[in-house]
């Protein structure tokens, strides 16, 4: 079936304007059915227990300081610590329990028989079993005296500290803002438990799981879960018709010429765009150190390996895991985000033989104001959540608290101007290519790709910290998911079809096609695919069946990135000892492989609602993330980095070997990480959760159990190899800085021997 370009473009600005009607309505149902926040609650005596704004300003407490990425909220954070909205449900029970067993037996509700614990426990039971009609919320003497024992217990934790959980001594500065970050968490704890108006089930769908207060899967997640299978199969077969209904030619080295790295003359931009490399790699290699720290803290709560015995200083009081895993986050965005920016800036005189006046300085330009918003935004965290920076700057200069988005706004705003400035520059070395083609041409699917994640970026703004929690995390997944699953994909796809053509193993319309096509089923799915984050932090019930379908038929268009890197590795295995790209291609090819097994067959997994509910926020997730993130758009960045030293190094200099071994290294590492340690640790939480509560998985009990423990110690291995790899790649990149080629003054197209192709009428 012969499909035109054209017709492909217009189907996919179609399902490009369907997918914001379908996430506007959703952000309009957003701020009408979120959860909310009442002017006060009171006790059985009218008395007032908490007020709105002591909710609002616990809010602000949690994200200044830190507390998304000690733990979690609703789920969503961090996984050391607990969740505060399971961790003050299941608190909330057990003090309700104890408060009826005293009043009734005039013991402790442990000490009581079975019998009577089981009446004790269905009374609690039923006094969290409400449902909201408005106005103030009214507590039973039971729920007052719980509320009262959960703030002391959180001043006791997270104020004084508490090094068995990994707490440093005043994480929250305040005894006033640690019970006002526990009114907070119980607020999210109440609504986990309250049934909406005309409901029959929580803001949360029930989540999380605690049968003590009643919260159990709804039948919803059971019957969503088994259209989802059926619609994974039905659409696995409709991608599979259309994908080879249409023709699409498959990279090949046969019958074409090549073009060997010493042929193609390198630009004074192309050599700033390579500055970026070894920002980055500075980067990669503090965020992996930081990852090893963050492993550790699992086993030894305070310390790292006896230095605080031998030293007399808690690394957690230098260091805390907050702070530690803050960091980590940001480093692993912004050292993938440089090289691709540096990638997309170095690509277009391969494609066009073109270098506009001057670009070399703003490329260079741009360079330094991303090392500005980097060590500015780095630093204002770390301020920010150590309380110098006080007032209603905190949130803006310092340390805005929410997980993949901890940086200030400031900072923010410019990260956002910087892509708006590699689109601007992208623009001017693209331009003899955007003047020929149509507007659906490679050059404008870059730009496209490009531009989506500045927009998508925008939706970070779009709160405060007044903003209610379940607003707030409907942006926020805006940005995070949509990223991942929308415009990151878009651009891989982008980026390797603008790779292969510049090698000459695709002509520009072939390549145009096939990433139209991906585009298509990228945006098809992960898009509204977002959806799936919706289920348990207080959004509507909708989202249940739509996240169910969207989030499930996500796998579709990563299994057809995955034939796609099988492509590229037969075009890499049929081009013989004498390609010069084998080395670039081996990334690339395991950027495929690692978005099928880490987003697409994780994935799915953990996105089936009924698996969902009790494994959000466990460690299924941290190996989902972890074999996505950086198996899949880590992998693709390094190969564009080898890429791109490929070409800039003079040919008879150029030594891959040490690359080889930081390839091996890294996915021999990545594997014994998620495989050997992450994945069995995630499964024994997931069986903890179904025994017990949602809690119980969640606890320092659970964390500390000897094989837990064992295979906490087991992930040594994998994350050594990880560290290896990187203090490799960095000491290599160190050491090419030295043989890189001259530029040329002013080459002309005679001198890019791919460009004639790309230009020429394919």
């Amino acid at each position: 079936m012969q499909v035109r370009r054209a017709t492909i473009a217009k189907i996919l600005a179609a399902v490009f304007v369907f997918n914001l009607i379908v996430m506007g309505g959703g952000a309009w149902l957003a701020y009408q059915s979120a959860p909310p926040i009442p002017d006060e609650v009171v006790g059985p005596d009218g008395a007032t227990i908490v007020t709105g704004e002591q909710i609002r300003d616990g809010k602000k407490t949690f994200q200044q300081d830190g507390l998304m990425n000690h733990g979690s909220i609703l789920g969503n954070g961090a996984y050391h610590g607990a969740d505060y909205t399971a961790d003050t449900l299941n608190l909330k029970v057990e003090y309700m329990r104890d408060y009826y067993a005293r009043e009734r037996h005039g013991s402790d509700y442990d000490a009581l028989s079975s019998s009577e614990q089981a009446a004790i426990a269905d009374v609690a039971e039923q006094d969290l079993d409400g449902q909201y009609e408005g106005g103030p919320i009214e507590y039973s003497a039971a729920e007052a005296y719980a509320h009262e024992q959960i703030r002391q217990e959180y001043v006791e934790r997270y104020h004084e500290g508490d090094h068995e959980r990994g707490v440093p001594v005043d994480m929250i500065d305040s005894e006033a803002d640690a019970r006002k970050f526990a009114d907070f968490a119980l607020w999210t704890a109440w609504f986990s438990h309250t049934d909406r108006p005309a409901g029959d089930h929580s803001y949360t769908n029930d989540w999380p799981y605690q049968p003590g207060a009643g919260n159990d899967a709804t039948a919803a997640a059971m019957t969503w879960s088994v259209i989802a299978m059926v619609l994974l199969v039905a659409g696995a077969g409709g991608g599979v018709w259309l994908y080879k209904s249409i023709e699409l030619p498959e990279p090949s080295t046969e019958g074409i010429s090549v073009p060997e790295p010493g042929d193609v003359s390198v630009f004074p931009s192309q050599r700033a765009a390579l500055r970026f490399i070894p920002v980055a790699a500075g980067l990669f290699l503090a965020q992996v150190l930081l990852g090893g720290l963050l492993a550790h803290f699992y086993i030894e709560r305070a310390g790292f390996f006896g230095i605080e015995e031998i030293f007399g200083v808690h690394i957690l009081q230098l260091l805390p895991f907050a702070m530690a895993k803050t960091w980590h986050i940001d480093l692993g965005i912004l050292w993938i985000a440089a090289t691709w920016l540096g990638a997309g800036l170095f690509l277009p005189p391969l494609l066009t033989g073109h270098e506009p006046k001057r670009q070399s300085t703003y490329v260079n330009g741009l360079l330094g104001a991303i090392v500005v918003v980097v060590v500015g935004g780095l630093a204002g965290i770390w301020l920010g959540a150590q309380g110098y920076i006080d007032g209603s700057l905190w949130w803006i200069l310092g340390n805005e608290g929410l997980e993949y988005l901890e940086v200030g706004k400031l900072w923010q705003f410019g990260i956002l101007a910087g892509f708006l400035i590699w689109a601007v520059l992208s623009v001017r070395g693209l331009k003899p290519l955007l003047d020929e083609e149509p507007k659906y041409g490679l050059a404008h699917m870059i730009l496209y790709a490009g531009g989506s994640i500045a927009l998508l970026f925008t939706a970070g703004f779009f709160f405060t910290p007044e903003t209610n929690i379940a607003v707030t995390e409907f942006w926020r997944w805006w940005v995070v998911h949509m990223w991942v699953e929308g415009a990151f994909e878009f651009f891989i796809v982008a980026i390797v079809g603008m790779t292969l053509v510049s090698m000459n193993l695709l002509t520009r319309k072939s390549a145009e096609k096939a990433v139209m096509l991906q585009a298509l089923l990228v945006m098809s799915t992960g898009v509204i695919g977002v959806s799936h984050h919706y289920w348990w932090i207080g959004m509507p019930d909708i989202w249940v069946p739509i996240g169910s379908v969207f989030s499930t038929l996500e796998l579709i268009p990563l299994v057809f990135i995955l034939y796609e890197a099988l492509g590229q590795y037969r075009a890499m295995a049929g081009g013989g000892e004498s390609f010069p790209y084998r080395l670039p291609f081996m990334f690339i090819i395991a950027s495929g492989v690692w978005n099928f097994v880490g987003a697409g067959v994780l994935g799915f997994f953990i996105n089936l609602p009924l698996i969902n509910y009790y494994e959000h926020g466990t460690y299924l997730t941290v190996g989902h993330a972890h074999a996505a993130m950086f198996g899949a758009f880590g992998f693709l960045a390094l190969g564009m980095v080898t890429y791109m030293l490929r070409i800039a190094i003079e040919p008879d200099r150029w030594d891959g070997t040490w690359l080889r071994y930081a390839f091996w290294c890294w996915n021999v590492g990545l594997a014994l990480m998620v495989f050997v340690s992450v994945l069995p640790v995630g499964f024994l939480q997931l069986e903890a959760i179904f025994t017990g509560s949602y809690a119980a998985g969640r606890s320092v009990a659970f964390y500390n159990q000897p094989l837990v423990q064992d295979l906490f110690w087991a992930r040594l291995p994998g994350d050594t190899l990880l560290i290896l790899g990187t203090v490799i790649y960095a000491a290599d990149i160190v050491r090419k800085r030295f043989v890189l080629r001259t530029t040329e003054d002013d080459p002309d197209i005679e001198d890019v021997a791919v460009a004639e192709s790309v230009l020429g009428d394919d």
